[in-house]
């Protein structure tokens, strides 16, 4: 690399905020870098207000490194940090390709689309193994997790066409009056580290079939998944639909602040209102889909064997780190001591390991910030009286973001693990009397986005379902994630909706047109 800088004039806040230089500058003088950045010195010189700096850098772009915290945090790889420049030039290509992407008709786009399924399905192992060792997913989960995408992106090109139709609503000798769903135009798309495939397919595949252009940007912790997505996308579709864009929450910023039609994003719901209050302030639609803190509910008629297994899947599935997990387990008084032993039990079968080896059940976190929240959540609940019953500490004799499954009981509701979205291998266990209690400890959160009620009662199942303030409800060992089902929220978690008619709703804006006959 050069070692010559080019200067560069005095900044005022706004200026190096739009830049995204203010990010890195804040970032170096508080010492929490999580990131590698190729810098030269930098040369600060602070007034009263607003602040200044003057910045010296290299010709480089910035970097932003990927690590695996299977590994210690050992670097993988690293691509360019998009500037605001980069945002702004592909936010402009995609509205050049979005009225041809447009105008080539759904039956085209599906059959394209088609093409970037087949070549993804080519390259499942390489994407499990990227995701495996970048967000620390368990290779076996991770296998499951690219078909898990599959299964929706071939569902929305064998519906699309169906769903995209237009519909009559008048017809007589005389005149027609059909709805026509249309795409809004350029839509950015944001998307968390979690499931790193899939997140893209639910997010950008019905947009691209509805004929929307993107510009996406992945997270931060997964940007080789993110351009592994890039390069097999774009070997297929028209130059300009697909945009990628690569950095951490401050290059999104700039991009839900450019002139997009739509605004789709999925992560947490403090950043979510952020994007909705920005978006409202220009009449920008929204689609979010936010945090969760998912109850889980077991009756005194629940047949504890038979559920354990779905009530650890919903809990520690992706060690945790799932928008709508159960995040609280709301269990009657007399079924306490049998649930909690069941899920002891099964949990001392699990291997925590390297997420690249097969024989891995529990990964780690994906990066140490997380590791450090969640013990900070855990130290909070202990202070205040909460039993650690298995778990509570990272394991010992492995290095990385490894936290072990853990159980706590003796649960207030002034507990961070209970008040707030735990991203992370932990259970809180409260007991309850009567129907009602356990209905409104269900709904004490500010979260509503998935709820699982374990009971044989189907009168009662249906009875407390509508009463839970949530947007997906699922019995025993039934699931509400299907194809066929929208995904979608109460309260904080957002009201955005995707997957089969209700996603294509929500990805195109309706025109109403009448004619003569």
């Amino acid at each position: 690399m050069s070692n010559t800088c080019l200067p560069c004039p005095a900044l005022t806040e706004p200026a190096l905020r739009r830049s995204g230089v203010l990010c890195l500058v804040r970032a170096i003088i508080i010492g929490h870098l999580t990131r590698s950045y190729e810098t030269c010195e930098i040369l600060l010189t602070v007034e009263r207000s607003p602040l200044v700096a003057s910045v010296c850098y290299h010709k480089a772009m910035s970097k932003l490194t990927s690590f695996n915290p299977s590994h210690n945090y050992q670097a993988i790889d690293e691509v360019e940090i998009s500037t605001s420049e980069d945002v702004t030039s592909k936010v402009a290509k995609a509205h050049s390709a979005k009225n041809e992407w447009r105008d080539l008709g759904v039956a085209k786009r599906i059959e394209l689309m088609r093409k970037v399924s087949e070549t993804f399905a080519n390259n499942k192992e390489r994407f499990a193994k990227l995701e495996a060792e970048e967000m620390g997913m368990p290779i076996k989960e991770a296998l499951d997790d690219f078909d898990f995408g599959l299964e929706y992106l071939d569902s929305y090109l064998d519906k699309g066409e169906e769903y995209l139709k237009p519909i009559t609503t008048l017809e007589s000798d005389t005149e027609l009056h059909q709805v026509f769903k249309e795409p809004y135009g350029v839509a950015a798309c944001i998307v968390p580290w979690n499931f790193p495939f899939a997140n893209w397919v639910w997010q950008c595949g019905q947009n691209l079939i509805a004929g929307n252009t993107i510009v996406f940007k992945h997270s931060e912790e997964t940007p080789l998944c993110g351009k592994l997505i890039e390069e097999i996308v774009n070997s297929i579709l028209p130059e300009g639909v697909f945009n990628e864009i690569y950095g951490d929450g401050s290059v999104g910023e700039i991009l839900v602040n450019q002139d997009v039609n739509l605004i789709c994003f999925t992560g947490s719901s403090t950043t979510g209102v952020k994007i909705n209050q920005s978006a409202a302030s220009r009449l920008i639609p929204t689609r979010l889909e936010l945090g969760g803190s998912a109850p889980g509910i077991i009756f005194e008629d629940t047949d504890i064997k038979s559920v354990v297994g779905t009530i650890f899947t919903a809990r520690f599935m992706a060690c945790g780190q799932m928008c709508d997990g159960l995040k609280r387990l709301i269990v009657h008084k007399s079924k306490f001591d049998e649930a909690i032993s069941a899920l002891t039990g099964l949990m001392a079968e699990k291997k925590i390991g390297d997420a690249s080896d097969d024989q891995t059940d529990f990964g780690p976190l994906v990066a140490e910030r997380q590791l450090k929240l969640l013990e900070e959540q855990v130290a909070d609940a202990i202070s205040k009286g909460a039993k650690v019953i298995v778990g509570g500490k990272r394991p010992e004799g492995i290095e990385g973001a490894y936290y072990e499954p853990t159980l706590l009981t003796n649960i207030t509701s002034d507990m961070r693990v209970w008040r707030e979205e735990v991203f992370g291998p932990v259970l809180p266990i409260v007991s309850f009397d009567s129907e009602a209690e356990a209905v409104s400890m269900a709904n004490d959160t500010k979260y509503g986005l998935g709820a699982y009620v374990f009971t044989a009662e189907n009168d009662r199942y249906m009875r407390v379902a509508h009463q839970l303030e949530s947007g997906m409800v699922s019995q025993n060992n039934l699931s509400y994630i299907n194809t066929c089902n929208p995904f979608t929220g109460y309260k904080m978690s957002g009201g955005g909706r995707e997957h089969a008619q209700f996603g294509f709703e929500d990805f195109t804006r309706i025109k109403v047109i009448a004619r003569n006959k």
